[in-house]
This record gives structure tokens, sequence and C-alpha cells, in this order.
């Protein structure tokens, strides 16, 4: 797995044991304006997922990789989804759990996923939307390359709050 490890962290796929962290996850509303949730996940339906989860990235059109250090915690996940291999392009996302924020595991796991999507999947472009005041993703992504192309007007609304969503692209 040399194209999923880092100096710090690798990726993997996700396990059976991944169950209460995925979740907790899932269940967190914290994290749902930015995942379009609306209900909470049963432990049942993240089971079922988890048991499907092996299927390939060509036939379900996402991936989900565990992000983990090399002292084998799991610090958040990363995702490829909406994959279309016609036109050759890949939604991406990070998510890093809150006590590991700020330790730039999230910018080392997205330059290994780059590196996966354009080698391995052979993508032409990747993209990512990020909410307008998601300040450090915004920087996260410029950072890694990716350029605002688009402004989505009111695109989010969160209890009654409507909030502007960019569109970052990073073309081959």
């Amino acid at each position: 797995m040399v194209t999923l490890t880092g100096d710090r962290v690798y990726l993997r796929a996700l396990e059976p044991e991944d169950l209460e962290l995925l979740y907790a996850i899932e269940n967190d509303e914290s994290v749902w304006e930015v995942s379009q949730t609306q209900t909470p996940y049963s432990r049942f339906l993240i089971k079922q997922y988890l048991e499907n989860c092996h299927k390939d990235i060509y036939e379900v059109k996402q991936l989900r990789l565990v992000i983990v250090t090399h002292q084998n915690e799991a610090v958040g996940f990363v995702d490829l989804f909406d994959f279309d291999p016609k036109n050759n392009k890949v939604g991406l996302g990070v998510l890093i759990l809150d006590h590991e924020r700020g330790k730039n595991y999230g910018e080392e796991a997205l330059r290994l996923l780059i590196a996966y999507a354009f080698n391995n999947l052979y993508v032409h472009q990747l993209y990512a939307n990020v909410l307008e005041d998601n300040i450090p993703s915004i920087n996260l992504f410029k950072k890694l390359g990716f350029q605002s192309s688009a402004l989505k007007k009111d695109w989010v609304q969160e209890a009654g709050v409507y909030k502007n969503e960019y569109l970052f692209q990073l073309i081959r």
C-alpha cells in the first residue's frame, strides 16, 4: 500500500471495527451541514454499509478511506464521491476528528488521495465543495493547488440561515 502511505498517516479501507467511530461521526450533528445529512443513522444501517463498502468505486461511484496514524490511531476519513469515469472527475472530502484537527493530518491524507485519484483512477479533475465560513478548509484546498471556480449562493440552509458554498477544482 505504498500509494496510500505518507510520512505520518496512511489511508486504509473501512473495517468492521470502524462501526463505532463511523456511527459517532455520522450522528454528529455538527458535521451534518457539510455532509447534507438530516437524520441520524442506526448502527444497523452503518453495519450494512460496512458490509458493502468493499464494492468497487466504478460500481458504487464512491470510496471512503480511514486516515490512520503510523501509531494505528484513526484520526478521520477521506472520501471520493460522485465518481464520473466518463468525464474523468470525482469529488473529494476530508473529515478530521475534532481532537486531531490542526495537526496537518488532513493535508497529508488529501495529498495521498489526490495522487491516488490522478495516478490510479486517471481522473482529469478533482473538486471539493466548501462552505464560505469554513476558512481552514478553504486555506487547505488553496494550499493543495485547488482554485475556486464558482460561488454557489444560498446553497446550504442550516437553522434558517442560508450559506454560500465554493466549488474548488484541481485540474491535472
